[in-house]
């Protein structure tokens, strides 16, 4: 038993008033925070058998300050967060309600319509965060968008497949992600959870979508949260299923006022893409570097997928039809490489 467990044991008999309080370690996220399950008889606010989630966000690797501030506001404005139930941010400890183990990502099978059910649950859920109007969030800016981007090159593209670029190379990396940020700005504008993914969103013993991780959020695109969820790293959907879904959330969009009637559904198509590229070129980087700094070797299954996410995004605009190429001539070999020597081969799927 380390000091900071012992600190936090402390802390929990202070606000719960339970001595020794017995924790259950549960699955934790990318980041430095850790998770507990707190299960206690007579629960503290209902007088029945209840659970909570602890949750350790060590300072000063994190900071569960926006968390709380966050989770308060939309709370507030009936969005499905986890209660805060006592909190002290300076040593970085939260007692938080527990939405359970279900996860949204577990109950997604082949069936789309039972999935597109699901879907319509979370298109909801989401659609509750952007019309918040409260707190006011950092912006979604150019230089936070070239700066996930950058990522792509130093850590997938140098540290993970052992490649170097060449002027001609990083120039075509360098207005690609120029043109891709600029596609993401001239989007309409509103509230981003910005990891809106099936993993992130949790199933409530009342069958209700839970929203957990939602730290990070921004004002930015609204197609941002869609496409991360639609084309999900740890998920794929035939083309066919994804354009259906996409279309629907459209039109309820519209409907609630967050786009006009008249939007066109090709700019919102091309939006979605150009946006998914964005992600999806972030998010080969934090994959890479989630093994090779943090030893965080899972998330190495998912960059296949993830690629090719990326390749069927950029593969449908004539834009970004030279990015495209350079994937398919200078990324899927030097991946397929790295998976050959590790005994696996990975091709891109068909897309239908």
């Amino acid at each position: 038993m380390n000091a900071r467990y012992t600190q936090l044991c402390q802390w929990l008999t202070q606000v719960s008033n339970i001595n020794q309080p017995e924790l259950e370690k549960v699955a934790g996220d990318a980041s430095f925070r850790s998770y507990y399950r707190l299960s206690e008889k007579n629960g503290l606010h209902s007088g029945k058998d209840t659970s909570y989630i602890v949750m350790d966000a060590p300072p000063p690797e994190e900071d569960c300050a926006p968390f709380v501030r966050i989770a308060q506001h939309w709370f507030q404005q009936n969005v499905r967060v986890p209660e805060i139930i006592a909190q002290d941010i300076e040593q970085g400890f939260l007692l938080l309600e527990d939405f359970g183990d279900n996860q949204l990502l577990s109950n997604l099978t082949s069936d789309t319509q039972a999935a597109g059910s699901l879907y319509q649950d979370a298109f909801e859920a989401l659609i509750a965060i952007q019309k918040t109007t409260t707190p006011v969030l950092p912006d979604y800016n150019y230089e936070l968008l070239m700066q996930e981007m950058e990522l792509f090159k130093e850590w997938f593209c140098k540290q993970w497949l052992s490649l170097e670029l060449d002027e001609e190379e990083i120039s075509l990396l360098d207005q690609t992600f120029g043109h891709l940020c600029h596609s993401a700005l001239q989007q309409p504008q509103v509230p981003v959870h910005r990891d809106y993914h099936a993993r992130n969103l949790m199933l409530t013993p009342e069958r209700h979508i839970g929203i957990i991780d939602f730290q990070d959020a921004v004002q930015g695109p609204i197609t941002y949260d869609l496409v991360s969820l639609l084309k999900d790293c740890y998920l794929h959907w035939p083309a066919s299923a994804v354009n259906q879904w996409r279309n629907l959330y459209l039109q309820q969009v519209k409907s609630e006022g967050l786009l006009s009637r008249d939007y066109p559904e090709e700019q919102f198509r091309q939006e979605f893409d150009l946006m998914g590229a964005q992600r999806h070129i972030k998010v080969l980087g934090i994959f890479s570097r989630l093994w090779l700094r943090d030893g965080k070797a899972g998330y190495l299954n998912d960059i296949p997928r993830t690629l090719q996410h990326l390749l069927e995004a950029t593969g449908e605009h004539q834009s970004l039809s030279q990015f495209n190429q350079w994937l398919l001539d200078r990324i899927v070999p030097a991946l397929n490489e790295k998976q050959h020597r590790s005994h696996k081969t990975w091709l891109p799927e068909e897309n239908t």
